[in-house]
């Protein structure tokens, strides 16, 4: 079972729930449906009694065509016959009807509580698991929940089946009836017995699934760099692990529910051997051949239903599996926690009125007061940083790679959480703050952005899909008077493609940029942005910078000489600490490691910038 199982281990989020939360917590799903859940009830509790009348019907038709076999009294017994299916036909229609309405309208609605709770976790919830395992659980473990509640509806029905043919039983014979619910809790302790390791199997199924989803999304996404390297037969080589680990936990899965069956089957058997034996004894005393033999058809009748509730409970396990792990997804606790949930007003622009604004304007003003971090409990990134940024100061934060800097912008941004200190946004503690709000004050760019698809416009308006066309224009022309329109095949209509993959990293992050001015945000936060594209597209995003910059608590965090030499305050940085801070020139001078940085890496840059034939950049920024 070992190998099997490899690679299964369940995610740091994941909790045992007992049978009885899981219970009470699907219930609450079903109060809003309260009306058609007993108009099901109702359907459900008639088809049995149809169900049960059948039998019934045909039992006393043979004792009364044996008085009377008359065609005409064939043709009634038929006829009632054929109208007991018939109504059991539209009873059990009706049922189906409503079930699949609150089924699909309760997965709905669970589907909106997961997705939603997924989204809210912090950034930190991404880097621990796969996305591909996140959507297994938002998509296929939402959809295996509703067989929770086909497998609840039909043991309903036929739990009411099981007590109608038992209350006929007993106007046949009373002994033997007893003797055959006596036995039917033997038949539902061999399917209890089969309830943990049904769980357990079925959680794994769900779990090599989840790894399956994972390894295919992340080989589509990684597909460019795995056609570069000639790692095909790599990735097929993986997914067939995945796959054939698969196929086991799935084949051990199946095995282990469909075992009930022939037990169930074997209990029945046996069930009905002890009940013929005892019935043919008593045809001796006090019950006659005719109604032994009634009460053996019925009793076939009856097993099969009591065999459907005794293997429910295994099969019902897969529906609280799956509900368990999306249960799980919800419920994780995030790292990010507000302590309040204070307004945050709009960037200060000298045109509002304050007291006119449900909140005071946001200037922008950022401190550091000994805050520690750390990604995880081994290795601390910031062990006590303290920095004061002043309201529309253009910092930039440089040094090696580690030295902490990306780490300084996910805290402003508030995607992860500090373990030390405080960080105060124009003297308010972040934590206090209105998350939304707060984060609708901060303009992002990173070193990959992000493009959704659609158009450029589509993704400029993102920030704000209230924005006119003309706004989005505006917006676009902010950065760089829009010269780098003319090469997009339709201006802002072009179709950015999966992921921005039909554009350039350049012109992705001129999108990126005029996506925040859209935003007009009171901070600015530019994560390497400039780290990967060609010189005269990074000329066009500096013009860019300087419409962003503008007025803006400004925060760049790049290895690159012409996004950081022309910041008020250049942040030196090693192993999280500041070891060196001033202007370009004074950092020069005084020949530490800024300069080290400069004559190893900034210069080489300056070089290349002036090599280029195209470089446009005006004297400001030369």
């Amino acid at each position: 079972m070992g190998f099997i199982l490899d690679g299964l281990e369940t995610e740091s989020y994941d909790r045992q729930y007992s049978d009885r939360e899981l219970l009470d917590r699907i219930v609450g799903y079903f109060r809003p449906h309260r009306g058609r859940m007993i108009a099901i009830a109702v359907m459900i509790t008639l088809n049995s009694v149809m169900g049960a009348l059948g039998p019934i019907v045909i039992a006393g038709a043979i004792g009364l065509l044996e008085t009377n076999p008359a065609t005409t009294t064939m043709f009634l017994v038929a006829l009632g016959v054929s109208l007991i299916g018939a109504s059991a036909w539209v009873f059990n229609y009706i049922r189906q009807l409503f079930s699949a309405q609150v089924t699909s309208n309760v997965v709905l609605q669970l589907r909106e509580d997961v997705f939603n709770a997924t989204v809210r976790h912090d950034m930190s919830f991404y880097d621990e698991h796969p996305s591909g395992k996140i959507v297994s659980r938002v998509t296929s473990d939402t959809q295996d929940f509703a067989d929770v509640v086909n497998l609840t509806l039909n043991m309903m029905s036929q739990l009411l089946l099981v007590v109608m043919l038992i209350g006929y039983l007993l106007t046949v014979n009373v002994r033997l009836t007893l003797l055959l619910v006596a036995m039917a809790p033997f038949a539902a302790l061999i399917a209890l017995s089969f309830r943990r390791l049904a769980r357990k199997v079925t959680q794994n199924a769900r779990r090599v699934t989840a790894i399956i989803n994972a390894q295919i999304q992340e080989s589509i996404s990684g597909i460019l760099i795995a056609k570069s390297f000639r790692q095909e037969p790599a990735i097929y080589a993986t997914f067939d692990a995945n796959n054939r680990q698969g196929y086991r936990v799935g084949l051990t899965r199946g095995l282990t529910l469909s075992g009930i069956f022939p037990l169930m089957g074997l209990a029945s058997g046996i069930g009905t051997a002890i009940v013929f034996f005892a019935g043919g004894l008593a045809t001796r005393t006090n019950i006659n051949p005719a109604e032994w033999y009634l009460f053996m058809q019925t009793v076939g009748f009856f097993w099969f239903p009591v065999t459907s509730i005794a293997s429910f409970w295994s099969q019902f396990q897969d529906g609280l599996s799956a509900a368990e792990r999306v249960f799980a997804l919800i419920d994780r606790e995030p790292k990010v926690q507000q302590t309040g949930n204070e307004p945050v007003g709009p960037r200060m622009t000298g045109k509002e009125s304050t007291p006119e604004l449900a909140a005071p304007p946001t200037r922008g003003r950022i401190e550091f007061r000994h805050v520690r971090f750390s990604y995880t409990d081994r290795e601390v990134v910031l062990p006590d940083f303290s920095l004061d940024i002043r309201a529309g100061e253009t910092v930039a934060l440089v040094g090696h790679t580690g030295a902490g800097k990306s780490s300084i912008g996910k805290l402003i941004t508030r995607f992860y959480e500090f373990q030390g200190g405080e960080i105060l946004l124009d003297g308010r503690d972040i934590r206090s703050l209105d998350l939304g709000q707060y984060r609708q004050q901060i303009g992002l760019v990173p070193q990959e952005p992000f493009l959704f698809a659609g158009t450029v416009a589509d993704n400029i308006r993102y920030g704000r899909p209230e924005a006119s066309d003309a706004d989005v224009e505006r917006a676009a022309h902010a950065v760089s008077g829009g010269e780098w329109l003319a090469a997009m095949p339709a201006g802002l209509q072009t179709d950015v493609g999966e992921r921005g993959g039909s554009l350039s990293m350049g012109q992705r992050q001129l999108v990126a940029l005029a996506r925040v001015v859209m935003k007009d945000p009171a901070i600015f936060v530019l994560d390497e942005a400039t780290a990967s594209i060609d010189p005269f597209t990074e000329s066009q995003i500096q013009e860019g910078l300087q419409e962003i910059m503008r007025d803006r608590t400004s925060l760049v965090i790049a290895h690159r000489l012409f996004t950081v030499r022309h910041a008020d305050r250049i942040i030196v940085m090693r192993e999280g600490r500041i070891i060196e801070q001033g202007k370009h020139e004074e950092l020069l001078a005084a020949g530490g490691h800024y300069a080290e940085l400069y004559n190893t890496y900034f210069r080489h840059q300056s070089l290349e910038a002036i090599d280029t034939p195209h470089w446009k950049v005006n004297d400001a920024q030369a």
